[in-house]
């Protein structure tokens, strides 16, 4: 069951696999977005709701001048160290669920995509949508885009990807899959689809 008995498609996939681009692409076309990265980065700059207990749990050293979590930092930290890891999602989880269900009951459109990045490794976030679309491409696909992106070793973008759900268990959490090895348009096209068929679905369910 979901915030506001709103229709909720939770879109995932591995890093780099097009998960923003696919984002954007639904939003264009007049579906609402909920992104929980969205949410954690508002979380964790400066101002932000979740940096005091941030400063208590790992001290001044994670905080950067501008007053905002440092990400690199944290994310090498929280990498290497899983006792870190489980501090800082049981301080930014309860945050970010509260306020995606606040932006959910709120949110436009004829459905809300809402995208979390470990929807699959995350039963909680299973059961708050009601449909699951991964953004699917080849492994090698996914390590380049990220060593382009964050212009890190290969060896260090391998073992983000398998730090996370595999591609295999993602496609088997699926209900609809897009295939985001190809161009940016071949993209669009399979996004426009959805649209489609979601919207046919909120709509059905409304009734």
């Amino acid at each position: 069951m979901n915030a506001g008995r709103r229709y909720v498609v939770g879109l995932t996939g591995g890093i780099g696999s097009g998960k923003s681009a696919a984002a954007e692409e639904f939003a264009r076309l007049g579906a609402a977005v909920v992104d929980t990265d969205a949410i954690a980065h508002r979380l964790t700059q400066a101002g932000g709701a979740a940096l005091a207990g941030i400063k208590r749990a790992f001290g001044e050293a994670f905080i950067l001048p501008s007053g905002a979590m440092d990400r690199e930092k944290m994310r090498k930290r929280v990498f290497s160290d899983p006792g870190a890891k489980k501090s800082l999602e049981a301080l930014l989880h309860p945050m970010i669920r509260a306020e995606s269900e606040r932006q959910i009951a709120a949110a436009g459109g004829p459905y809300v995509v809402h995208v979390v990045p470990l929807l699959v490794e995350s039963q909680d976030y299973r059961r708050r949508v009601d449909r699951v679309l991964v953004v699917d491409c080849p492994e090698q696909t996914q390590i380049a885009r990220v060593r382009a992106r964050s212009h890190i070793s290969e060896g260090e973008a391998r073992a983000i990807v398998r730090a996370q759900a595999s591609r295999a268990e993602r496609l088997a959490a699926a209900d609809d899959v897009i295939d985001n090895s190809g161009t940016l348009d071949a993209l669009r096209q399979q996004v426009a689809a959805l649209h489609a068929k979601y919207a046919k679905m909120a709509e059905s369910v409304k009734g």
